[in-house]
């Protein structure tokens, strides 16, 4: 377990937010590798089927990430100002929400799941496909949920090795599961979901005993009590605004799918080999400003409001060499990088993936900054103005796409990203400069 309120910034940022961002590399690795195996084994239309689940998978996704956030960020400031008794009660009263809300919103997606997709217009030629997928990867979403919430209380506890290790045989186990249920036992997408759902499941499990091994480590007295009504209020409060964004971020994405689908299934397959590449990038920058919020949490918790603002000087240096591989390989490599998803991509397929990537991807230092600004303001609990940020950028790009689409194509849609972006990004670094994310007795001084 690491103290965040010790080290130099930039040392104890890298050493604590390093094994995070490995962890959601693999993460992304097998996400891809699901729809590589999808593509080159099953088919354009298999990548097709998955790629237009995507949306509603990351509305799944979302409780899970942004319960992860709230949990994290409480969690960090208690173990911040060793309370101890407190961060275990806490982690308990997490895991209980995880199974209660998980099993519950499982449900709501079983009885969902075609309806959104035809509301998505989804293509006749791929509908069953996407069903079919949707419906199994909701059966694990409660696994999906557990390894989450495992994730953000270790995370908190300044230890983000554990769950790189897990995620690490995760993502290996998903990608052999993928190539034997797909390349071997000929089960399509059906197979790449089964995979994902075995994977998951392990990993969770796994998860759970790691973390309550860790917390007996951390010495308490008396009785330590397992639920605290208080402990999920303070939870709920910064993980319903994190659900949110997530949740209108994917909204956001069902509307510009529904966008993309109404070009085919070609150019569906190449936005979702793009989108899953850009998510890739964004992904791993999302992660980095998850470190930012528990480094913030962990501060502001011991009152050192200058290490906040050192930190966030060294995220961004340390975000922009992230960044500079990612712009590199999507814009120098866009045809390889599209091609590794199919085996004889159409032309459609992959004029489609290129252009998206070669628009976005230079906007990567831009939208760096954003979310590192996000990330601070959600650890110092300044919810109303990290909500501000995120739903300008998502409001912009929504809006932008319909209105650019009518003159400029499927282009139009890919356009969106960047001018979301970058008048998002403005926002967030106003809040930061005007110190929003201060206590009032600090504003003052």
């Amino acid at each position: 377990m690491t103290d965040l309120t010790r080290e130099k910034p930039t040392k104890a940022l890298l050493k604590f937010a390093l094994p995070m961002v490995l962890s959601v590399a693999f993460q992304q690795v097998y996400n891809i590798a699901d729809k590589v195996i999808a593509g080159r084994y099953a088919g354009e239309e298999a990548l097709a089927a998955v790629s237009a689940s995507y949306p509603m998978t990351m509305i799944i996704m979302a409780f899970a990430l942004g319960s992860n956030v709230g949990c994290s960020v409480v969690i960090s400031g208690m173990y911040g100002a060793k309370k101890y008794k407190d961060v275990k009660t806490t982690v308990s009263t997490s895991l209980l929400l995880a199974l209660i809300a998980g099993g519950v919103l499982s449900l709501l997606s079983l009885i969902l799941c075609d309806p959104v997709l035809k509301l998505l217009a989804t293509p006749k030629n791929i509908f069953d496909d996407s069903a079919v997928y949707l419906r199994i990867y909701v059966y694990g979403f409660v696994f999906l949920y557990l390894y989450n919430i495992c994730t953000g209380a270790f995370n908190a506890l300044g230890n983000s090795r554990t769950p790189l290790y897990f995620l690490i045989g995760s993502s290996v186990g998903n990608v052999i599961l993928d190539y034997i249920f797909v390349a071997k036992f000929n089960w399509g997408v059906a197979g790449v979901a089964w995979a994902t759902f075995a994977a998951q499941g392990i990993s969770s499990v796994l998860s759970l005993i790691a973390l309550l091994a860790e917390l007996r480590k951390l010495k308490t007295d008396g009785f330590v009590p397992l639920f605290s009504s208080y402990s999920l209020r303070r939870i709920l409060v910064l993980a319903v605004p994190s659900i949110l964004q997530q949740s209108f971020v994917s909204v956001g994405g069902l509307f510009i799918q529904s966008m993309v689908n109404s070009f085919g299934s070609s150019v569906i397959a190449g936005y979702g080999a793009a989108i899953q590449l850009n998510t890739f990038a964004i992904t791993v920058f999302t992660t980095s400003a998850n470190a930012v919020s528990n480094y913030t949490a962990q501060n502001m918790g011991s009152g050192q409001y200058d290490r906040v603002r050192q930190g966030f000087r060294a995220a961004l240096r340390i975000d922009a060499v992230i960044a500079l591989p990612f712009v590199a390989l999507y814009t120098l490599c866009s045809g390889f990088m599209i091609s590794l998803f199919m085996d004889h991509p159409t032309d459609a397929a992959l004029a489609t993936g290129r252009q998206f990537l070669y628009i976005v991807a230079p906007f990567y230092f831009i939208v760096m900054v954003k979310l590192t600004s996000d990330g601070l303001m959600r650890g110092a609990a300044a919810v109303k103005y990290f909500m501000i940020s995120t739903f300008s950028d998502l409001l912009l790009r929504v809006v932008l796409a319909y209105i650019l689409t009518p003159y400029f194509g499927s282009t139009g849609i890919w356009m969106s990203w960047p001018v979301g972006w970058v008048i998002s990004t403005v926002i967030a670094v106003s809040f930061y400069a005007r110190g929003k994310w201060l206590p009032d007795t600090e504003k003052s001084r």
